[in-house]
């Protein structure tokens, strides 16, 4: 797995500043279309939508109690909140109001399938664009690395058994689950796997490392 942990701010922020905008703003994008495809939503909405039966909370206030909750948990994870943490707050809730707004209800069904299918790839297709610029993940996304780098997992792992975790006690509360909740929980995590290794930025020591590494293993081989 290509390195995440974070790294520093002054360290080519033109190559990954941009980078971090980009995938929050396609992240939130992405969770605006699979709204419109109709078909469910993202476990943790699913989740708000059940702790919302059995509160007095409102949807956003459940969603920003659990984020303050999950960034709690990044405390054993040795996780610490940075720019890239405060960028999602801000970027995501915007990013998501423009996809709302230029995406069109009430689309045909193989409009909505057909999106759908984008809708995963490209949330995580998001995360590994933002994560991999390395200025720190959001809240959950943060619990998805802490937990990976603590435990030696894979990323595609954790963040599989996090999404069936979460939409397993969403559901168990009474929210709602469709198709592409199913669907999202089983492959964003396989995604955001998939694409990590092209955009996760590497600095120039771990770049001489994995070099000699690579060189090593081919003198091997021989």
């Amino acid at each position: 797995m290509p390195p995440l942990s974070y790294a520093p701010l002054g360290e080519r922020p033109l190559r990954r500043f941009p980078q971090l905008l980009v995938g929050l703003a396609l992240y939130g994008f992405s969770l605006s279309a699979m709204v419109r495809t109709s078909l469910g939503v993202n476990p943790w909405s699913v989740l708000y939508e059940g702790l919302e039966h059995h509160t007095p909370l409102s949807f956003g206030m459940i969603s920003a109690l659990l984020g303050v909750l999950v960034l709690l948990l990044w405390i054993p994870l040795k996780q610490k909140p940075t720019l890239g943490t405060v960028a999602n707050i801000i970027v995501v809730g915007s990013s998501s109001d423009l996809g709302l707004s230029l995406i069109p209800q009430h689309l045909g069904l193989a409009a909505r399938v057909g999106l759908l299918i984008a809708c995963v790839v490209l949330n995580g297709l998001s995360v590994a664009v933002y994560v991999g610029a390395r200025f720190g993940p959001g809240p959950r996304d943060g619990l998805m690395t802490g937990t990976s780098a603590a435990t030696g997992r894979s990323i595609r792992l954790v963040r599989t058994l996090i999404e069936i975790t979460v939409l397993g006690v969403g559901w168990l509360l009474g929210g709602s689950v469709g198709v592409g909740t199913v669907l999202y929980a089983l492959m964003v995590g396989p995604v955001t796997q998939f694409f990590l290794p092209w955009f996760a930025y590497r600095r120039t020591s771990e770049h001489s490392v994995e070099t000699a590494g690579t060189v090593i293993r081919r003198r091997i081989r021989r």
